[in-house]
């Protein structure tokens, strides 16, 4: 059996450092109660920008004073953030995959909302980003190549991510159900009964596991000067209720959804990966490759960024 936990515990927006602390001591609760795979949501170190869908309007200094704080407050992978992630994940024994906020330098305004997948050994083995930000989005985040867009052998077995409304894409998902994948961590900000739909679909339709990690942000984790933009964003109520939960192969949840500040725990056969695909297997005897064809470009790096290290295994 292969256990995950799903965090809940709200994100500390724009403090990467409290984020950090937070992380950490989710890994080792985790661990403590023998979970190999550690999920939290989507953007979860540094925090969803919200506000970005109420402060969508040209020139607008408001906007531009949430950005440059959300860029203060993101990640270079690697970086010394993301070193406090990996020796966590290494002195725990536990794989993690945590949704962040990613600065392309730590220099640069460029940002990616990305998916990194930490290995129990300590070694990041994937940074997945969103290769298209949704609607107003694309004022904060970059599209991203699809470097990461693929399925990783770890401790906690066959693992790959995706980001929100990626999963609405037929071929983003055939890309990962062609790599045999056994867990798929589906990151969201929220949980509303579309994204229990596409989490659910992606299990049935792969075959696989789906933790579907949503946050849990009250109110009052909201900092007060960030609320009345975050209420803009949201249609007027700044918190988010959680609602992650655990769907096996066959599209019934295991686990949830479960709403409030609690972890997710559930207990996997990874062996049924393999049994459901008796009856549907969309890359093997379901797949008609005789007529139908589709591929992945890894072009590397895109915007005349300067790249980033091969942090995979050799």
């Amino acid at each position: 059996m292969t256990r995950i936990y799903i965090s809940q515990k709200p994100p500390h927006l724009l403090d990467l450092d409290a984020g950090i602390a937070t992380a950490k001591a989710e890994i080792e609760a985790a661990a403590a109660q023998g979970a190999i795979l550690v999920v939290f949501p989507e953007t979860w170190l540094g925090g969803y920008p919200a506000w970005v869908f109420g402060l969508a309007g040209w020139n607008d200094p408001e906007a531009r004073h949430w950005f440059q704080k959300l860029v203060a407050a993101s990640a270079t992978v690697p970086g010394p953030h993301v070193q406090a992630l990996c020796d966590a994940a290494r002195d725990n024994g536990v794989c993690v995959v945590i949704g962040l906020n990613e600065r392309a330098r730590p220099s640069a305004a460029l940002l990616y909302n990305s998916a990194l997948t930490i290995d129990a050994d300590g070694s990041i083995v994937s940074v997945h980003r969103k290769l298209t930000p949704t609607h107003t989005e694309r004022l904060v985040w970059t599209p991203g190549d699809a470097d990461g867009l693929r399925v990783n052998e770890t401790a906690a077995g066959r693992v790959g991510a995706m980001v929100c409304w990626e999963h609405f894409h037929p071929i983003i998902r055939q890309a990962l159900h062609a790599e045999d994948e056994q867990i798929h961590v589906a990151l969201w900000p929220d949980m509303p009964s579309a994204h229990q739909l596409a989490s659910r679909h992606y299990a049935f339709e792969g075959r696989c596991f789906v933790a579907s990690a949503a946050t849990y942000l009250p109110v009052e984790a909201v900092p007060p000067d960030l609320r009345a933009a975050y209420e803009k964003g949201t249609g007027g109520d700044a918190s988010f209720p959680g609602g992650s939960g655990v769907i096996g192969p066959d599209g019934e949840h295991l686990v949830g959804p479960v709403f409030g500040d609690a972890p997710v725990i559930c207990d996997l056969d990874l062996a049924q990966t393999i049994a459901f695909k008796h009856d549907l297997d969309v890359t093997g005897h379901y797949s008609r490759s005789d007529i139908l064809h589709w591929g992945v470009d890894r072009p590397g790096t895109r915007y005349g960024e300067q790249g980033r290290p091969d942090y995979r295994s050799k």
